[in-house]
């Protein structure tokens, strides 16, 4: 276990602070969550900056199964879940929210996504996990844990919106080469 519930709680409210102070307060900020591990940090770190700012920045969720380059390859039945943006993306600073930062893939169908609902001001990126490896040139603007790993790891965060104990597990896949 790299992280448990106390170290993601922590990492949550730094990555609150970071926000604020970048975005010099919550005016004009929405939390994007990707579905669906970022859309549940998404949702923590609302009251987090509303704590600090006495305001709540906007709240959204997009889903980008069907912006995947590997929708049919890798997925197959894949399912479609809700984007929901109640709130216009011109003139606001977007933070995207998501669990794990890894290949880049993911964040990179976020943004096509995002582009269809229209032109934010700026986008940003939270990652509660970083764990480096990328294939495309994407980076975190706000990072809970920074984490060395292989292509023979997985990192896996479990929420307790999920039914699960917060923790953030990373396995190594024992190769069984001859």
């Amino acid at each position: 276990m790299i992280a448990d519930e106390a170290a993601i709680a922590r990492m949550l409210r730094r990555i609150a602070h970071e926000i604020v102070e970048r975005n010099q307060g919550a005016e004009n900020v929405a939390l994007v969550g990707i579905r669906t591990g970022g859309l549940h940090l998404a949702e923590r770190l609302v009251p987090l900056i509303e704590a600090i700012e006495g305001k709540k920045p906007m709240l959204g969720a997009v889903d980008i199964t069907l912006y995947r380059d590997d929708v049919f390859i890798g997925l197959p039945r894949p399912e479609v879940g809700p984007t929901e943006l109640p709130f216009r993306l011109a003139g606001n600073n977007i933070v995207l929210v998501d669990d794990v930062l890894f290949t880049g893939r993911t964040v990179r169908a976020a943004l096509d996504a995002l582009m269809d609902y229209g032109r934010p001001k700026q986008v940003q990126l939270a990652a509660l996990i970083d764990r480096g490896l990328r294939e495309l040139p994407i980076a975190a603007d706000y990072v809970g844990l920074a984490a060395q790993t292989t292509d023979n790891d997985s990192v896996k965060v479990f929420l307790k919106e999920n039914g699960d104990e917060d923790r953030v597990i990373l396995r190594t896949r024992i190769s069984h080469e001859s």
